[in-house]
C-alpha cells in the first residue's frame, strides 16, 4: 500500500491548494495576469476561491489551472514556505 502525502496550503474560506502544485503566486494587477485570467475564464479552468471579494493573489497551477484568492500573493508564498502568518495578517 502507498500512502501519498501531500502539503495543503489554506488559501482563504476553507479552500485547501496542493502546495506540490504550484507554479507561481503572483499579483493580480499586471496585465498579462489579467490577460491569463480572462483566457482561463473563457476556458473554464479558473477557479475563483475570493468569494466575491476583491482578488489579491492569482495562484498558477501545473494543470494550467488558475486560483483567484483573496489573500495577498504575500501571505500565500509564506504559507508555502512553511512560514507562519501572525493570524492579524491574514484577513481571514
Amino acid at each position: 500500500m502507498t500512502v501519498i502525502k501531500m502539503k495543503l496550503i489554506n488559501i482563504g474560506f476553507g479552500n485547501m491548494v496542493n502546495a506540490e502544485r504550484i507554479v507561481a503566486v503572483v499579483s493580480p494587477d499586471s496585465a498579462p495576469v489579467k490577460r491569463l485570467v480572462q483566457e482561463c475564464r473563457e476556458r473554464g479552468t479558473i477557479v475563483d476561491a475570493s468569494f466575491g471579494r476583491k482578488t489579491r493573489a492569482v495562484i498558477i497551477t501545473d494543470s494550467d489551472h488558475v486560483i483567484l484568492s483573496y489573500l495577498t500573493a504575500e501571505t500565500l508564498a509564506n504559507r508555502v514556505s512553511g512560514e507562519e502568518t501572525p493570524a492579524a495578517f491574514t484577513d481571514e
